[in-house]
Formats: C-alpha cells, sequence, structure tokens
C-alpha cells in the first residue's frame, strides 16, 4: 500500500490517498482522523486499513490524478530527519574521505521538508547545489533502546528523500572544522515522497536499486545492499539513549555520482519498490 498526503489545491485541507499504478489516488478522508498515513497506520493496523482502502478502491465514484494535485511530505508529524553520512564506499571515496567505524548522524530540521513536485529552492548564499538519493525509513512508534534484531517493530514504512546539500558552504565549513548542519538544512533541502511505501511493499529493504537522474541523465546508481550500515543496526544505534518519534525520517545514506545542478534543472530520485519524486531546481539571486 502507497498512502500520500496531497491538496488538491493551494488552499484545500490536506488529505491522505492511497495510490496504485496506473496514477490514480483514491482520498481516505472519509476514515476519520488525522491526515496522517503514520497515524493511519497506528490506529488500524496494516492488514485492517489495506482492507479498508481496498473497500473504498471499489467503491469510489470517482478517483483523483496524481498530476492534478499538489503534495505534501508523505509524514504529518517530524520531530527529526536523522541522516547517516558516508554509508556507501564509493560515496566515501568520491568525497575523499574514510568510510567512518561506526554511523555518522547529522540532521536536518523538519522545516527543510517539501513534497514531489515541489521546487527545491536554494537561497542567495549558495551557488553550488548537490544531489543525493537516499532511502529514508518512516519510523512508525515510539522506539528507544530498540536491539537490532527487533527494528522492524521501529518501522512504518519507507519513502524516497533527496538529501539536498550546499556543497560550497558544506566544504567552507569543514575547511574552518565547524559543524555543516546549515549547508543541509536550508527550506526545501529535504523533498520526500511521493508516497509512503507500507512494509508489506518492502519485504527487503537492503535489495532495492536506488537511480537519480538530472533531466534525463543517470546520474547516481546503486543499490542499498551496498550500505556499510544496514538499517538494522542504524536503528539500534540511533536509538540508543535518543527516542525516535512516530513520522521521524531515518535517512540511510546516498551512494556515488553526486554532482552540481543547475537552475531550471530536473530531478528524478527513485527507490524501486518506493517511488520516484520528483523535484525541479531554482536559485535564488537575492
Amino acid at each position: 500500500m502507497f498512502l500520500g498526503r496531497i491538496r488538491r489545491t493551494p488552499a484545500d485541507q490536506v488529505e491522505v490517498v492511497a495510490w496504485r499504478e496506473g496514477g490514480e489516488l483514491v482520498s481516505l478522508s472519509g476514515l476519520g482522523g488525522p491526515a496522517d498515513p503514520v497515524a493511519l497506520l497506528d490506529r488500524f493496523g496494516l492488514e485492517r486499513l489495506t482492507g479498508e482502502v481496498d473497500r473504498l478502491w471499489a467503491t469510489a465514484s470517482s478517483l483523483l490524478d496524481e498530476s492534478a494535485v499538489l503534495f505534501e511530505p508523505p509524514v504529518a508529524t517530524c520531530t527529526k530527519i536523522c541522516c547517516l553520512a558516508l554509508n556507501y564506499v564509493e560515496h566515501a571515496e568520491e568525497s575523499g574521505l574514510e568510510v567512518p567505524p561506526s554511523p555518522v548522524l547529522f540532521f536536518k530540521p523538519p522545516s527543510s521538508l517539501t513534497g514531489h513536485n515541489r521546487p527545491v529552492v536554494a537561497p542567495a548564499r549558495t551557488r553550488h547545489l548537490e544531489h543525493e538519493v537516499e532511502l529514508a525509513v518512516v519510523i512508525g512508534s515510539v522506539t528507544r533502546d530498540l536491539p537490532a534484531e527487533r527494528w522492524r517493530e521501529a518501522v512504518a514504512g519507507y519513502t524516497v528523500i533527496n538529501d539536498m546539500t550546499a556543497r560550497d558552504l558544506q566544504l567552507a565549513n569543514i575547511d574552518r572544522n565547524v559543524p555543516w548542519d546549515q549547508a543541509k538544512g536550508f527550506d526545501t533541502f529535504a523533498p520526500a515522497g511521493p508516497y509512503l511505501a507500507t512494509v508489506d511493499e518492502v519485504p527487503d529493504p537492503q535489495a532495492l536499486e536506488l537511480r537519480l537522474e538530472v533531466d534525463g541523465q543517470v546520474r547516481q546508481r546503486a543499490n542499498t545492499k551496498q550500505m556499510v550500515f544496514g538499517i538494522p543496526q542504524l536503528i539500534a544505534d540511533l536509538s540508543d539513549g535518543m527516542t525516535l518519534e512516530p513520522g521521524d525520517l531515518i535517512a540511510t545514506g546516498t551512494i556515488a555520482g553526486i554532482a552540481p545542478l543547475q537552475e531550471g534543472d530536473v530531478m528524478r530520485a527513485t527507490v524501486a519498490g518506493v517511488g520516484t519524486l520528483v523535484n525541479r531546481v531554482t536559485f535564488r539571486t537575492a
């Protein structure tokens, strides 16, 4: 099941929709509750919610076209975006850095989230923007001190995230030996979506092809099986002393192929079996 958050026009309230192949959406607003896929999964459970969605598909008198709606990020509430650095060997090598002996964590603020088909807007202070396609784990329950073998208990599903980076600002801060979080945390620098793919859609998240295209040219391509630290270890490490909340995202690291973007470039970030996230780049000049 693929669950998203959309508006029909900019002024409309956000609603949860289910997607099926072909680009058709059905609204789940009749199920009641908040416009939050994670909350719906918690309220109904996956099996019951799947049955409710199937019933709505069968009775819907009108369906929505995904090309005619405005997408919001697929999580309604997110307290933190936990991002992993250098979690693929080839990306570490292209960055001229060593593979870390343990997971390296940084954060993006929730205010950096934006949706599918929304613009990524680089502030005037940067002229060097780069893409980083990643698989994101969506946390489904309050999680702390969870052993690696129980990692699935924490997961509501998966989505695509593009870890946008102002590379000139990041490298300048690295040279000064100061934190570089700001280079990652500007508004729109965490496009995510289009949908939350529930766990039944992704039986093995460590066997998914990642790909990013810019205007049809493939720049990044690899597989999640190449992660240095897999999802069980990441969840165990992150939840060791830190509470993960429902709707929090774990961006599991990018792959080799990062490169600069230009004004008007269209990025297509794909995680096989999860979705394709599309965003256009624009640079502010003042």
